[in-house]
């Protein structure tokens, strides 16, 4: 049932899926709790927040140009470094960040690690690789990433390693676009649709005129948390997965369930709770990650996204500032030690991370 990846056309990433804006909010020294999305109208500070909350402005809205971090990306065309030597017992264990539809970075970072060879193929034994969520929207080939990921699962299990791979908050959002469409939902602070969401937060037509069922059951079948090696695995840096359960298994098994039962609403409320971000970052940081290690296990969480220059507050303010902060050369360590943060920013011409475990402190 897996497919090859498809390349797909070339295309030039625009300003309205690349460049991002900072808004106020994020610079808060308070924990991030009140249930406002990044991009949306942030009230005054005398005023209470919304209770409601709803992703149908842009997931992290526009910045200029110019505000963007430059970050080198080796092209497609580097050598492959040397495929890590099987050994007895497990194999060796690498996560990805976001993706985003970026095909070729994608396939050059693999190449760069000796995880596929020059023809995209499986060479890395019995490598364990996990991929943190977020393949489509804003980037020219979702579908072509997500092909390849299904198609390394098989070349990686029968070379007794495996390739696995992490709801994020995108893979939802592309579900319920095309599962409801434009149907309203109840988003707590108005009306919103899947359609529009979706659309407003990098969602491509391609994407969708090439969406088949298969990808559609795949997506659908993703655990949202797992922990491997001492490392608590899952896509956003928020506590919202402990409203789904108190075990790895029963998260797992909620969103699943969740989504059988195809109920709009139910589906948007698991959306918008997995866009949350900036959970572990500021004040009660720490406490907030070590919250999910004892509930879940693990001794570090590793989250993507969040991209790292945000995390960093290295990508210009509200006011337009620009800032010149070192550019992301790797994972993002924080919260005491307790985080690894993976989202490079490939959107933002930033990098797509493809990381080694354990990474020291």
């Amino acid at each position: 049932m897996t497919q090859g990846a498809g390349q797909g056309p070339e295309a030039e990433r625009t300003a309205t899926l690349r460049d991002f804006r900072v808004p106020a909010y994020v610079h808060e020294t308070a924990p991030y709790v009140r249930n406002i999305h990044p991009g949306d109208v942030v009230p005054p500070a005398d005023e209470a927040y919304p209770e409601g909350y709803t992703p149908t402005q842009r997931d992290l809205p526009v910045i200029n140009r110019g505000d963007t971090v430059q970050v080198p990306v080796e092209p497609a065309t580097a050598p492959a470094a040397p495929a890590p030597q099987p050994a007895p017992g497990p194999g060796p264990l690498y996560v990805v960040g976001d993706v985003h539809g970026y095909l070729d970075e994608l396939v050059a970072a693999l190449r760069e690690q000796g995880l596929i060879d020059a023809s995209g193929q499986w060479c890395a034994g019995t490598t364990r690789l996990w991929f943190l969520g977020d393949f489509t929207d804003r980037g020219p080939d979702g579908i072509g990433v997500i092909d390849l990921v299904m198609r390394l699962s098989a070349e990686a299990a029968a070379a007794g390693g495996y390739c696995k791979a992490l709801m994020g908050n995108h893979e939802l959002l592309l579900l319920g676009a095309k599962r409801f469409g434009d149907t309203p939902v109840n988003s707590g602070a108005g009306t919103a649709t899947f359609q529009a969401a979706w659309l407003l937060n990098g969602g491509q037509k391609t994407d969708m005129d090439r969406l088949q069922d298969h990808h559609l059951q795949w997506m659908a079948r993703l655990d949202a948390v797992e922990e491997v090696d001492g490392y608590l695995l899952l896509h956003s840096d928020t506590t919202a997965y402990l409203d789904y359960g108190d075990s790895i298994e029963a998260v797992n098994d909620t969103v699943r369930e969740t989504l059988t039962r195809n109920d709009a609403d139910e589906v948007w409320d698991l959306f918008r709770k997995f866009t949350k971000r900036f959970s572990f970052r500021d004040e009660g940081g720490a406490d907030a990650v070590r919250s999910l290690l004892d509930t879940y296990g693990g001794a570090r969480v590793v989250h993507g996204h969040s991209p790292i220059p945000y995390l960093l507050g290295e990508v210009g303010s509200e006011d337009g500032e620009e800032n010149s902060g070192p550019v992301v050369e790797g994972p993002h360590i924080y919260a005491d030690g307790l985080a690894i943060a993976m989202d490079g920013g490939v959107t933002m011409a930033g990098k797509l991370l493809v990381q080694q475990l354990p990474l020291d402190r």
